[in-house]
């Protein structure tokens, strides 16, 4: 049985991951609405990723016998000024979403849960590799963005992104 310390931490997840879902939706409107339909991909695909990460949450909830509390998604901010502050927020957003799921990790900890530190791990790892992907991303754009050959080439190489759904394995 969760602790509802915990129950509350992974409920307010659900909604945390909802929010990256359409802020990674929001950024890929934008690139497609300026033309760079390859970060445009990268960004929905990302979204749908997101999504699925919801979805996770939920099924631990139910699988624990927890309620699940839905909130209201705040809308993304403004549209992006420029090509690169979609990826700095990225970097940022992807910083915050791992700090929130190290403090459910913790509070599982504190509260000898450890089927849900177990279920964590997987979030935990997945956490390292989205903010060294957003990381190099944004270290990409900073190095070839401003050259439209290299710019066109990375948009092409972000465009053969896939969406595959999350493997309920883990």
């Amino acid at each position: 049985m969760l602790s509802k310390e915990v129950a509350k931490l992974i409920n307010e997840q659900v909604n945390q991951e909802f929010y990256s879902s359409y802020l990674y939706l929001n950024y890929s409107n934008y690139y497609k609405e300026e033309g760079l339909e390859g970060f445009g991909q990268w960004f929905y695909v990302q979204a749908k990723e997101e999504w699925d990460h919801a979805i996770q949450f939920i099924e631990y909830l139910h699988d624990n016998g927890e309620s699940v509390i839905l909130n209201t998604i705040q809308a993304p901010d403004n549209k992006p000024e420029n090509f690169l502050d979609p990826l700095k927020g990225t970097v940022n957003h992807e910083r915050l979403v791992t700090s929130l799921v190290h403090k459910i990790y913790e509070t599982a900890h504190l509260t000898r849960d450890f089927r849900t530190m177990q279920f964590l791990d997987w979030f935990v790892k997945e956490q390292g590799e989205e903010e060294k992907t957003a990381e190099d991303l944004f270290k990409k754009f900073e190095l070839f963005g401003s050259d439209p050959k290299s710019l066109y080439l990375l948009d092409n190489e972000l465009g053969a992104r896939v969406y595959t759904p999350l493997n309920n394995n883990r």
